[in-house]
């Protein structure tokens, strides 16, 4: 073989090469996926996650994995998200109150700008709830009993805490507050009236049909379509309220094969009977689907709002 024909050999096994590795990266997934929720199991966005998982496990062909890392209200999770790099093949499911607030009142290892906002699916249905063998329902008794009665409250993210601790101190309550590591951790204490009232994310869906648990309030900007008759704190009054939705958050610079892949399974879930049901029957999420681009804006633009209100 002659030194041009050498040449000429080597340069179309390296241009073959060259092709075959961007092919492959190009692939995605490679490899089963995992699904990181921010809160222990049994809670709402639990209970959502693995009906998605296994809608996009169906949709995309490899496994979907759930992993729940509680802690912080989901800071936890955040944190470890933020400093993964795996071609996007983890993805967090959840709210988005620990980007929201909680980088406002607390030093966290992330910021907004880590992540990209694939879709949003879920409005939350943020509640005050308490059990119905209290002596109090409404949150106007709450607030009456808590005037004569030291109280306890059980948390389960930084911005649900800080709101109930701005009204106890405009009432002028005794409050203790009880960290939970979500609905799961929450429920018990509410329905053994451990506590007297609560913040719940979505649980309280398994507990107010059967009568055991009451909403007093919901803490969203409008009431709950599932529950018309219950009021908004800004309808009584109070000048508090989180807007937050159940979204795929991945790290910041996934390749675009994976973000274009996640999209579109979220999409084909957010139409599924099986996802449908679960989150709308069963956690009483109102499902909503936002793109990419509305998604990013609305996280920017409800911190944005935030920092406002706790300037002021």
């Amino acid at each position: 073989m002659t030194k041009t024909a050498l040449a000429l050999g080597t340069s179309v096994l390296a241009l073959g090469a060259l092709a075959g590795g961007m092919a492959q990266a190009d692939e995605w997934p490679t490899g089963p996926l995992t699904m990181v929720i921010g809160f222990n199991p049994g809670g709402s966005t639990d209970i959502q996650g693995r009906v998605l998982a296994d809608v996009m496990e169906d949709h995309l062909g490899v496994p979907v994995n759930v992993t729940n890392q509680p802690g912080a209200g989901s800071a936890v999770a955040f944190t470890s998200l933020a400093n993964l790099d795996d071609d996007g093949h983890t993805f967090l499911y959840g709210g988005l109150t620990a980007l929201t607030f909680t980088p406002i009142i607390q030093d966290v290892e992330y910021e907004i700008d880590d992540f990209e906002y694939l879709a949003g699916l879920a409005l939350g249905q943020n509640a005050i709830v308490t059990s119905a063998e209290q002596p109090f329902e409404t949150f106007d008794e709450i607030i009456e009993y808590g005037q004569d009665n030291p109280m306890t409250y059980a948390q389960q993210t930084a911005l649900d805490q800080a709101i109930i601790e701005a009204v106890a101190e405009e009432e002028g309550l005794d409050l203790s507050i009880v960290p939970t590591g979500g609905g799961a951790g929450m429920a018990p204490l509410v329905l053994g009236q451990e506590v007297d009232f609560a913040y719940s994310g979505g649980t309280h869906a398994q507990y107010t049909p059967t009568g055991e648990m009451v909403i007093a309030a919901f803490l969203s900007a409008e009431r709950s379509p599932f529950y018309p008759d219950t009021p908004t704190l800004m309808e009584l009054g109070y000048e508090y309220s989180i807007e937050d939705y159940r979204t795929i958050v991945v790290p910041a610079g996934i390749p675009d094969a994976a973000r274009e892949g996640l999209i579109a399974a979220a999409e084909a879930a957010s139409e599924s009977e099986r996802f449908i049901e679960t989150t709308e029957e069963n956690t009483f999420f109102p499902v909503v689907y936002m793109d990419q681009e509305e998604m990013e804006d609305t996280v920017r633009r409800v911190r944005a709002a935030t920092e406002d209100v706790m300037g002021d």
